[in-house]
Parts: structure tokens; sequence; C-alpha cells
């Protein structure tokens, strides 16, 4: 309980840095898109769902994101380097040298590729803060009970950890969506706030070349062929065009016969044409690369993502149980109940995960895995298919799997019909694509792309204008460019 009461400024500012970091980044975007749309070019998200971009909510629910996992691995960094400074090192000055170089080191290795504000922001204000308060608050070390008591707290965290690595991986997130998130209705309910929010702060950290869409101002490197064949090339790698923006990715202009590439005004590359228009991906590649300020911030989110994130649910359901338990028993048996109560749960999560995960199946049995009346024995099955490429359509369950009630069945069918090349399958995509969960319909959209029918192309688009959703759009544009279709302007 005490633990949460000290991380829980850290959270709260983290938040607050959050919240405004998405709300400009949306700010940005906003401004691209309009840009964008009114060049003639096909925005993603479009105009329906881009006004979204500039509400508070969309900024709040995208920064919690951060907050669980930035903030929540900088607020426990903190509360652990606390504890140490007070317990191993007995509150030292000297001792206290070792942390600020670390916390200094953070700061610099955020700011290494340029000045990051919102990004530095989390390092610069929340563990000194939670620094502070753990101090304050830490209760006194006076006897050996206090040691038990602080250990309780940790072996269970120790083992749980030591028993989840085995499936950390790859497929780790994705068949603990289809276990968890997608087989009841709260579990849909914290599926579907995920895929409505994660956008918006994705958007915020990205590098350009993770952008779906970049803008670019030609202003000033003339007209005439030349120009005009740079402008075919930047548009082909989705950087648009757009005359007069002032807020442009790139800016580009000629100099002593060159093309000088500049970001928010800064010069970034100064490129031959003719090597321009023979390597011009590996060019703008070399842009993002230069001009990525997120890179170090991004890498430490995925392993805040891996160590914090599940460490502050740990805590927050230790919380939970611990008031839950409260009023029964007194404090000493109800925090080591709390703590057992948390690794039974994540026991048993883990074994329900494992069973659903550990299916294996091959030609042998996967007549009897189709037929099976569990839906995790299917979607194994739809896995092993398209694995295997096969043709999906000869399966005898194929029209029912069409219409099951189980999500991820519809979601693994949808992507084992990649694989199929038969008209009917490319009908039941389309029809798919109205299907009432947005997993599945992203993944009828991923099918499309990779199925290479190029005639494909104007029922996305259609899909893309009257959808209001960012991330079915987001997921209808990819399948788009996988088909070969390029953006040009509609007036």
């Amino acid at each position: 309980m005490k633990l949460l009461k000290i991380l829980l400024p850290g959270l709260f500012a983290a938040q607050v840095i959050a919240t405004i970091q998405v709300y400009l980044s949306n700010a940005g975007l906003y401004s691209a898109l309009i840009a964008t749309a009114n060049a003639g070019y096909l925005a993603v998200p479009n105009r329906r769902a881009m006004a979204h971009l500039g509400e508070f909510g969309p900024a709040f629910f995208g920064g919690l994101f951060f907050t669980l996992t930035v903030g929540a691995s900088l607020s426990i960094f903190a509360f652990a380097a606390a504890w140490m400074w007070d317990r191993v090192f007995s509150r030292n000055r000297v001792s206290l040298v070792f942390f600020l170089i670390l916390w200094v080191g953070c700061l610099v290795s955020v700011n290494f590729k340029g000045f990051c504000p919102a990004a530095a922001s989390y390092f610069l204000f929340v563990p000194p803060l939670v620094f502070a308060v753990a101090l304050k608050w830490m209760p006194e070390q006076t006897v050996e009970k206090t040691r038990r008591s602080e250990l309780i707290h940790v072996i269970p965290l120790l083992l749980l950890a030591f028993m989840w690595v085995p499936l950390a991986g790859s497929n780790m997130f994705l068949n603990m969506r289809d276990s968890f998130l997608l087989s009841d209705s709260p579990g849909k309910w914290i599926n579907d706030f995920y895929y409505n929010y994660t956008l918006y702060s994705a958007e915020a950290f990205k590098s350009l070349d993770q952008k779906m869409i970049r803008t670019c101002n030609p202003d000033h490197i003339g007209g005439g062929p030349a120009a005009n064949l740079v402008k075919e090339k930047l548009l082909r790698h989705d950087y648009f065009p757009i005359n007069g923006y002032a807020k442009a990715d790139l800016e580009i202009s000629g100099k002593e016969g060159l093309l000088v590439f500049r970001n928010r005004g800064k010069e970034v590359l100064r490129i031959p044409p003719e090597d321009f228009l023979s390597r011009s991906g590996p060019i703008l590649k070399e842009f993002s690369l230069k001009t990525d300020r997120y890179s170090f911030f991004r890498e430490f989110v995925f392993f805040c993502l891996l160590t914090g994130s599940p460490i502050i649910l740990y805590i927050i359901l230790r919380t939970l149980f611990f008031l839950v338990l409260t009023p029964f028993m007194n404090p000493g048996r109800t925090s080591a109940m709390a703590s057992v109560l948390c690794f039974l749960t994540g026991g048993v999560l883990l074994i329900l995960l494992y069973s659903g995960s550990n299916r294996v199946v091959d030609v042998r049995n996967l007549s009897e895995a189709m037929e099976s009346e569990n839906w995790k024995d299917r979607v194994a099955a739809l896995k092993f298919i398209g694995r295997e490429g096969m043709e999906v359509s000869n399966l005898e369950d194929y029209e029912r799997m069409l219409k099951s009630s189980s999500v991820p069945e519809r979601y693994w069918l949808a992507k084992a019909m990649s694989k199929s090349r038969r008209p009917e399958t490319y009908s039941d995509l389309l029809t798919l694509l109205d299907d009432p969960h947005r997993n599945v319909v992203c993944m009828a959209f991923y099918s499309l792309g990779r199925r290479g029918n190029a005639a494909a192309a104007g029922e996305i688009i259609k899909r893309i204008e009257a959808s209001g959703d960012w991330y079915t759009q987001w997921y209808a544009y990819r399948a788009l460019r996988a088909l070969g279709w390029k953006q040009a302007k509609s007036k």
C-alpha cells in the first residue's frame, strides 16, 4: 500500500508530461494532415478521424501508454535507488554520486541526437520526485522483521518473472491478446481501449521512416523536368510535396548543383540530384536516421514495457488485494496474503496462456484440430495452415469459421486467407471488412495487401474514405502500398 503511495507522484508527473507530449504531437499531425488533404492527397487518418486529434481525451488516454511504461519504470527505479541509498549505503552522501551519474547519463543519452524536451522531461522530473518522496515516507529499518516483510513483497514478483521469461517472445503479446482480451467482454473492452488510443502515443515518438505520411516543401528546387522527377521520387516514398508548407518534415532546396535536405531549419544532407534519383530510398532512410531524436527513447520504452509495466501492474493488484483483506486480518498477515494472491493470480494466467500457446498442430492432426470444440485448437490449426501456405478454403469447416463467434478464430482465418488466390476467398475477405471487430477487419486488409490483387485498391480506398477508425485506416493504407498503389493529387 505504502509503495504505491510513494510511486503515485511519479506516475502523476509522467501522466502530465505524457498528455502534453501527445497533445502537441496530435496538433502537429493535424496540421500536416490538413495540408496533405488540401493538397489533394489521400490523408490517413481521414478528415473524419483526424477531428479527434484536437481533443483532450486522445491526448490523455494516449499518454497512459507512456505513464505505464516510462513513468512506471522511472518511478520504480527511483524508489529502488532511494531504498539502496537508505538501506545499503545508510544515506552516505558520497555514495549518492553513483546515482547522480546514472541520472545524468540517462539525460545525456535521451538528448544525444538533439534536444528532445518531451522525452527528457520524464527523466528530469520523475526520478528526483519519487526519490525525494521515497526518502520521506520510507519506514525506518529497525529490526530483522522489517527485512523479512520487505522480502515478502519481492520474492513472489521474482518468482513470477522467472516463470514468465520462457514465454517471452514476439508471439507473447498476440497469445495474451487471444487468450485474455478477445475471449470475453471485459477483455474486449480493454482491447478496444488499447487500439482506440495506441496510435496517438505511437505517433509521438516515431522516426520519419516509421511514419505513414510525411510532408515535404519543394518550393526552392524550381520547376522543370528534373524537379518533377525529384518530386515523383519523394511521393513514391510517401513524402508529399506541398508547396508553401512551412512545417514540412523535409525542406528541399538547390545549392551549387546539389539538393540540400533540411529538417526544422537545420541542414541534414547534401546530395547530387542524380544520386537521389538513383538511390532515393536509402537516402531518405539516411535522412530519417539523422533526424531521429527518439531512438534511445524508443528503446527505453520497449525495455520499460517488459519491466516497469508488469511490475506496476503487480503493485496495483497487490494493493487491491491488500485493501480487500484489511478488514479481516492484521496488517502483517494481510501483506503476506496479498503477495501470495498476486503470485497465484500470475501463476493461473501463466497456465492459461501456456495451454493456449503450446498446442502443436501438423498435417497428421490437422483435421482433428479443425473439428475440435475448443477454439484454441482451431486457431492453432489456422496458424499452421498460414505458415505452410495451404489453401484454407479447402477445409470442410471453412464456411462455418467465417461466421464463428470466436474473434481470434476469425482473425487467424483472415490471415490464412492471405495465401489463397481463389476468387471466392477474395469475396470472403471483402465480407470480413464488415466484421464487427476491429482486429478482424485489420487482418482482412492485411491479407488483401498480401494477395497482390491490384483490383482491390479501389475498394480499399472507399473503405478508408468511409471509415472513422484510425487503426483500420492505418492497416488499409499499408495494404494499398503493398499492392503497389501510389499517391497522386486528386485535383
